[in-house]
């Protein structure tokens, strides 16, 4: 049964320097001492991160953040047909597939939209 949880970033850090004195490893300290583990273990990790020292910054060009966008295509008619044979094409991390009963206009409404991304 999971502890309590660790209540904020000052009780996080003495529990860990505890944890290190103690030699002992997160998850059995955490037991042993009424602590949730994966509490104490997403607290590890963020103090571990405001830690690290950034690298010295080099000067370089802004990039241009890419937001993510949902593309929602709709059908605009169903067809029940038999499929002949099934195609799936992979663009980066997409996946397009078709069969050769797909129309050209949907076929072209899909590229549109991944052209878009």
């Amino acid at each position: 049964m999971a502890g309590r949880k660790v209540v904020d970033e000052a009780e996080a850090r003495a529990i860990l320097t505890r944890i290190a004195r103690s030699r002992s490893d997160v998850r059995t300290w955490a037991r042993a001492n009424g602590l949730d583990g994966r509490s104490l273990n997403a607290w590890r990790n963020i103090v571990a991160r405001k830690n690290r020292t950034p690298a010295p910054a080099k000067p370089r060009r802004r990039r241009r953040e890419k937001s993510i966008q949902l593309v929602e295509l709709v059908p605009r008619e169903v067809v029940v047909s038999p499929t002949l044979a099934r195609y799936a094409m992979r663009i980066g991390d997409a996946v397009v597939e078709f069969g050769d009963d797909a129309r050209a206009d949907t076929l072209r409404r899909v590229l549109e939209a991944l052209r878009s991304c």
